[in-house]
């Protein structure tokens, strides 16, 4: 999920922006590769993935305890760096049950929805640069959406309704676009120039989850 940052200075001049752009879409792009790296590391070991399986609150503290650690050394970058790489990293491996199931049930789903995901990150995150719009107020309005998409996945988790967890993927992926658009806002208004591992990890999350959400979907179509 985002992750709303303080953000204490502006990128003020057109170099200072272009600058943190870069730096903020480079570790965006460095994060997913390692992410994907992860990926393949869980793959290649059964009893890790099998660890995850079984112990998934235990899996999730590790994924969330770098990320935290980053957010309290962003002010030294080095360790911020290796923190959100770690965070990444883990992520990869708790993902890799989820493609393993997918990878074996549905053969090309994945892409598909890689596909798909690069497809709507790319329109999306152009709209949020082009428009001229403020999208201040998205923010509070998508943070909402985001507690009731975790509110009703929760209890989704007791009910089980298929039904049900397709409209949740389709409201997830309808919340993380919308923060998407809106955290690029941030990159392009609000954000310094020294803010971009902040930046980055939002980014990254909204891509991430979006992709989720829509090899969610596309799995449930073809159930």
């Amino acid at each position: 999920m985002g992750i709303a940052y303080a953000a204490p200075t502006l990128a003020r001049t057109g170099a200072e922006r272009a600058t943190l752009v870069r730096r903020t879409y480079a570790l965006v792009f460095a994060s997913v590769l390692v992410t994907i790296g992860g990926t393949a590391f869980g793959l290649s070991q059964p009893a890790l993935m099998g660890a995850v399986v079984r112990h998934p609150i235990l899996t999730f503290l590790c994924v969330l305890a770098p990320l935290f650690l980053a957010m309290r050394t962003r002010e030294s970058v080095p360790q911020s760096l290796a923190f959100v790489a770690l965070f990444t990293f883990v992520e990869g491996i708790w993902l890799s049950p989820i493609i393993l199931v997918y990878g074996r049930t549905q053969p090309g789903i994945i892409s598909q929805a890689a596909l798909l995901t690069v497809g709507t990150f790319g329109v999306l995150t152009a709209y949020a640069f082009v428009s001229r719009r403020d999208f201040s107020a998205w923010g509070s309005f998508f943070v909402v959406g985001l507690w009731v998409l975790i509110g009703t996945s929760l209890l989704n988790v007791f009910f089980r309704n298929e039904t049900a967890s397709l409209w949740i993927a389709g409201m997830g992926l309808l919340v993380m676009s919308g923060l998407l658009v809106y955290d690029t806002w941030r990159l392009r208004n609000q954000y310094g120039p020294d803010d971009f591992v902040p930046a980055a990890v939002n980014i990254y999350l909204d891509l991430l989850n979006m992709f989720l959400f829509i090899l969610r979907l596309l799995g449930g179509r073809r159930d």
